[in-house]
């Protein structure tokens, strides 16, 4: 076990060495910016359809009678908008201590809500953050007052309500996300590429006279994760730099996930390595499976394709971290860094995140054990290959002619 660790150091700090201090490493912390740039304005685009169809929630404390007249004027108005979003009204019935019954709804996330209008149809009062709700709110009170009435609404301003910070948050995990597994599948193919070079001009042979393969395999591989953890970290002081010069506030403007941001960014990296380690064994292995940069990409197609479905599937851990799809995609290993990663923007809870990353270093471990096996026995198969036949007819040729 020493020496696979200490040959492994070996081989892990000469291909750190060899990329990070290439002139060629500056063309690669370029090369995500396209990506990116694709990314966020999908992203964007995304953000942009949510709020136009997300429909704000609003709890009414106020007796039963004004509610029922406060809600059919929210159906006509529903009716009158024709399919338009309008906020929805949900009813709690009025508690001896008002005000903590207000703050306690102003934090709930089940439902999300936004705001919350305590008294009745004669004196209502609406808090929570103001935005259009208001006056969808002002006209409904209204039209359940009398259609020719004048809206008449007290509003107190709040910072934010569970509702708005939750949808921040789930933005903030959906984005997350994207970069995961862009990162991942943009830096993975960097570890098969460098492998087929060296297979090809017979160095990698060299290599494994004087070193375990498991070695050779660990070591590749750990050295592209440290060289990718360079340039991530790069691109992203370099991205709080670009905000901070940009925007108004900087970085302490965005939207902080639940975790907060030094924490976020700390399990971003973990998340990533996982990721990475998961990916780049699958990876590693098809590239000594593969004898020219053609069989590579015929091999890699399928899981790249994989990946994509994958990346669908942890989707579904944005905006419900606590449903069945989204705890399935945190416990399937390939899935579960990007499902834990928004869920971290979302939950502030570090029980479950520190599980899932025990969870999926046993993967990793599996996999890199697995993977080593199938390496040792295909990494020094190079050169086209031959039929059965014609290696026997050979073999006989040369027996004949001796």
């Amino acid at each position: 076990m020493t020496r696979l660790l200490r040959s492994a150091f070996v081989i892990g700090r000469r291909d750190f060495q060899a990329t990070v201090l290439s002139k060629a490493f500056i063309f690669f912390l370029l090369g995500p910016v396209f990506p990116l740039l694709l990314g966020g304005v999908f992203g964007g685009i995304g953000a942009k359809v949510a709020s136009q169809t997300e429909q704000p929630v609003v709890a009414v404390v106020w007796p039963q009678e004004d509610y029922a007249r406060l809600s059919d004027a929210r159906d006509q108005l529903a009716e009158a908008m024709h399919g338009a979003t309008v906020v929805k009204l949900v009813h709690y019935a009025p508690a001896s201590d008002l005000k903590a019954q207000q703050q306690r709804l102003l934090a709930s996330r089940e439902p999300p809500v936004r705001a919350v209008l305590t008294g009745n149809i004669a004196t209502p009062h609406f808090t929570g953050a103001v935005g259009p709700d208001v006056d969808q709110v002002e006209l409904i009170i209204a039209n359940a007052r009398d259609r020719n009435a004048e809206p008449d609404l007290a509003v107190t301003p709040t910072a934010a309500a569970s509702g708005s910070v939750a949808k921040d948050q789930a933005v903030t995990g959906q984005i997350g996300q994207m970069l995961l597994f862009f990162l991942t599948i943009l830096l993975s193919g960097m570890v098969m590429s460098q492998l087929i070079e060296e297979k090809s001009n017979k160095i990698i042979e060299v290599i494994a006279a004087a070193v375990p393969i498991d070695a050779l395999f660990i070591g590749k591989l750990f050295a592209m994760l440290a060289a990718s953890i360079v340039g991530i970290v790069v691109w992203i002081s370099a991205g709080a730099l670009l905000i901070q010069m940009l925007n108004n506030g900087g970085v302490r403007s965005l939207p902080s996930p639940a975790v907060g941001w030094p924490a976020f960014l700390g399990l971003g990296v973990v998340y990533f390595g996982m990721y990475y380690l998961l990916l780049g064994a699958a990876f590693l292995t098809i590239g000594a499976q593969a004898s020219t940069v053609r069989e590579v990409q015929t091999l890699s197609m399928p899981v790249t394709f994989a990946q994509v479905l994958i990346f669908g599937f942890a989707a579904t851990a944005v905006g419900q971290p606590n449903s069945a799809e989204a705890i399935a995609a945190a416990v399937f290993p390939l899935s579960s860094p990007m499902a834990m990663l928004a869920r971290a923007a979302q939950d502030p809870a570090w029980v479950p995140q520190i599980v899932a990353i025990v969870w999926q270093a046993v993967w990793v471990a599996l996999i890199l054990r697995v993977g080593s096996r199938l390496f040792r026995k295909t990494v020094l198969k190079s050169g086209p290959r031959t039929k059965w036949w014609r290696r026997a007819q050979k073999t006989l040729d040369v027996g004949g002619g001796v």
